[in-house]
């Protein structure tokens, strides 16, 4: 059985309108601080900010709190040289009031969108940072505590207490006539090279991109940061929620293809499909994404549940 918690009926009108149903079979923990042996439950922080814990251990994906605005989902599409922000007084105030914390953070890729409050975030927290070479250098030189950052490669198979995290190779998802990812490139050298502090969102590059399999208690949480993946990183995976990003036009069989090679997970939550230009206060706005997935979902996979979270509702597995 399963229950999304809500924080009130705010999220409601979104996820009507999107045409997309949501279970509801009562309320969930939605407490980090709850006792141990709570269930698992995992938060959407919206885009592909992701919250998994058991009220005792917290592993953060992709956390991104502030949201500033980018333009991206207007017709002249983001602005590169867009100022990068931290609203360091919002994520006090979800720190500070034990709303949130971490053990782990976990980076899927080097943009703005993923990986701009997680130096901030993990001074707060304490938390170790999971990413690759570029990314632990961009967050280095954005002021994160280079004793937190370990670096990752995909492969990885890793046990802390009372949770396990399977780092994979993955993909960034690719648009436009030639295929292509935004804002691409590397930033090598780690330890050894004194990066500039990236001002505007351009220098937020992707710098490789990795997807993360965290267990926790008996269940397994999959998560890709960009609608691509590598289909041989998920052989012998079999996760009981999948968080999907909107998106994946330009991939052959985006959707039958990965829920296949996953064995046709019991939930599929769709990640990566709200209008982050607005703020996480507001509730979330389809970007346009969020309907063919469903439809793609349901098709590939009529077995698997679709479960529509609004900003900062709970599953609980």
């Amino acid at each position: 059985m399963s229950s999304v918690s809500r924080r009130g009926l705010l999220g409601a009108a979104a996820v009507l309108a999107a045409g997309c149903a949501v279970e509801r079979h009562g309320p969930s923990a939605t407490t980090p601080a709850a006792a141990a042996g709570s269930p698992v439950t995992v938060r959407w922080w919206g885009n592909n900010g992701w919250e998994i814990t058991d009220g005792t251990k917290t592993v953060l994906i992709d956390p991104w709190l502030t949201r500033f605005r980018t333009g991206t989902y207007t017709p002249a599409g983001a602005d590169p040289r867009t100022p990068i922000s931290v609203d360091t007084a919002l994520i006090d105030s979800y720190v500070d009031s034990g709303r949130l914390r971490a053990d782990h953070i976990l980076v899927t890729h080097g943009h703005y969108d993923h990986l701009t409050d997680v130096p901030y975030i993990a001074q707060r927290t304490g938390a170790t940072v999971l990413g690759t070479e570029t990314h632990l250098n961009l967050m280095a030189s954005l002021g994160a505590p280079e004793k937190q950052l370990a670096l990752a490669t995909g492969g990885e198979d890793l046990a802390f207490d009372g949770y396990r995290v399977r780092v994979l190779r993955s993909l960034h998802s690719m648009t436009g006539p030639r295929a292509q990812i935004a804002y691409p490139g590397t930033r090598p050298g780690l330890g050894a090279t004194n990066w500039p502090r990236p001002q505007v969102i351009s220098d937020l590059v992707e710098g490789g991109t990795l997807a993360y399999h965290v267990t926790m208690g008996a269940v397994g949480v999959l998560n890709f940061g960009g609608a691509n993946y590598i289909e041989s990183e998920l052989a012998g995976l079999r996760p009981d929620v999948l968080l999907l990003p909107a998106g994946g036009t330009l991939i052959r069989d985006y959707v039958p293809r990965l829920l296949r090679a996953l064995g046709n997970p019991r939930y599929v939550v769709p990640t990566h499909w709200d209008d982050f230009d607005l703020p996480l206060s507001e509730p979330a706005r389809d970007a346009g994404g969020l309907e063919p997935l469903r439809r793609a979902v349901t098709a590939a996979s009529p077995g698997s549940r679709f479960v529509v979270l609004d900003h900062l509702e709970t599953l609980t597995p």
